[in-house]
């Protein structure tokens, strides 16, 4: 990406905001935030104290703690007071908010004075019911006013969006991943190397599971599942990787035949030992979680959702999607696919394929690269204190008043 942004006389300054600081999210500003670095931009991730501060900051990029819950809650106020006193520190000519909390706070922080683009990553309307849906979507409404752009992962996103009545100027980038880090590799030899897979049979099939365990991720309906696919192949093994919230009801519901690995760091070799990935979502903006399967050479089953179905070749459709929250459906096509070694290895190469001509990161680093090209392009190179003024003081409590006003209308509302 060239650095010449319209701002003469020194590098751009980005500013990555986020919160969640795990999983998919977490992945994506770290593959942004390398190559922002790698294409001479100066980079500021703005977060909660996690993982992801210290590797931000082994890459080169600064990074401002900011004391944020994963959801809206009371702590809201208090939160953007202490943002916008952050970016008056930062000064950045360009703010990037990932997903929902930080879409929310940033931009009631920057109200549009800057160069504003807000990644939702999956529209928080869908990941709640009732009258906290009817409140999520009403503030997605009004807040579109304030991002010069909105990203999203994938054109189902965009639609999703469009059809609830959101405002804005869309852009359609759909994630990208290593195919370095996520490449094929010998299972048998990979399976050796992992602990929590000690004493299984080399030759046993192996289905794996990659997310975040909460309600979103859907392990709970594959746990539902596995007892019919148990029955058509009996010595079939399940390893759910990751932690959250759920971990304890899953492991209740689990039968011995079912892994716990837990929260890991690097999850390619779990791909990489597995006959089968599974992804039997929810919801979804854009799952990293079969692009990273494919690009290592797995095949894939997933939940027929946007963002999920997306993720994969059309001529995937008949084997690899099923139904959500159909335990049936999803059982039938994990145990035939785990029987019929052939037909996982011609979808392991297709699925690479795939991922290496549509999904590259490096592709998505350069479309977001023209996203800040563009709207650095069409507006003056001002100052941070000429553009947005002081934040801090009577501006972050005028800005405070303004999310207590629109809690309690919407609330009133609801």
């Amino acid at each position: 990406m060239p650095t010449d942004l319209s701002v003469p006389g020194r590098r751009p300054r980005v500013l990555h905001l986020t919160q969640p600081v795990e999983g998919g999210v977490a992945r994506v500003v770290t593959d942004l935030v390398r190559a922002q670095l790698a294409d001479g931009l100066d980079v500021t991730a703005i977060c909660p104290d996690s993982a992801l501060t210290g590797h931000l900051r082994s890459l080169g990029a600064r990074v401002r703690r900011w004391q944020a819950t994963r959801s809206p809650g009371p702590s809201l106020p208090r939160e953007v007071r202490q943002l916008a006193r952050l970016l008056d520190d930062v000064r950045p000519d360009l703010v990037h908010a990932h997903s929902a909390k930080a879409g929310l706070a940033g931009r009631l922080a920057v109200r549009g004075r800057v160069p504003t683009v807000f990644q939702p990553h999956a529209w928080s309307f869908e990941a709640v019911d009732g009258p906290t849906a009817a409140l999520a979507l009403r503030w997605e409404r009004w807040a579109a006013r304030w991002a010069s752009r909105v990203v999203c992962v994938s054109d189902a996103e965009r639609a999703t969006g469009v059809r609830a009545g959101i405002t804005g100027r869309w852009t359609v980038i759909p994630n990208g991943i290593d195919p370095e880090r996520f490449r094929p590799a010998p299972a048998t030899a990979v399976r050796a190397g992992l602990a929590p897979l000690a004493g299984l049979r080399p030759e046993a099939p192996l289905a794996v599971c990659v997310g975040r365990l909460c309600r979103q991720k859907g392990q709970d309906v594959l746990l539902r599942a596995w007892n019919a696919v148990l029955r058509q192949v009996p010595d079939a093994r399940l390893v759910l990787v990751g932690d959250g919230t759920d971990r304890d009801r899953l492991r209740a519901a689990a039968p011995g035949s079912v892994l716990f690995a837990g929260a890991v760091a690097d999850a390619s070799p779990w791909y990489q030992a597995a006959d089968l990935v599974v992804l039997p979502s929810r919801w979804e903006g854009m799952a990293l979680a079969p692009l990273e399967a494919m690009a290592c050479g797995r095949p894939v089953v997933v939940t027929d959702v946007d963002g999920a179905r997306e993720s994969l070749p059309r001529s995937f459709a008949a084997p690899c999607v099923v139904p959500p929250e159909d335990p049936g459906a999803l059982a039938e096509a994990v145990g035939a696919l785990l029987l019929d070694p052939p037909l996982r290895t011609s979808l392991g190469d297709r699925g690479r394929r795939h991922v290496l001509s549509l999904h590259d990161v490096r592709h998505t680093a350069r479309a977001v690269a023209d996203v800040y090209r563009d709207l650095l392009g069409t507006r003056p190179a001002a100052t941070w204190a000429r553009s947005y003024g002081a934040v801090g003081g009577a501006e972050a409590d005028r800005t405070t008043q303004r999310v207590e006003s629109f809690e309690h209308r919407e609330s009133i509302h609801s």
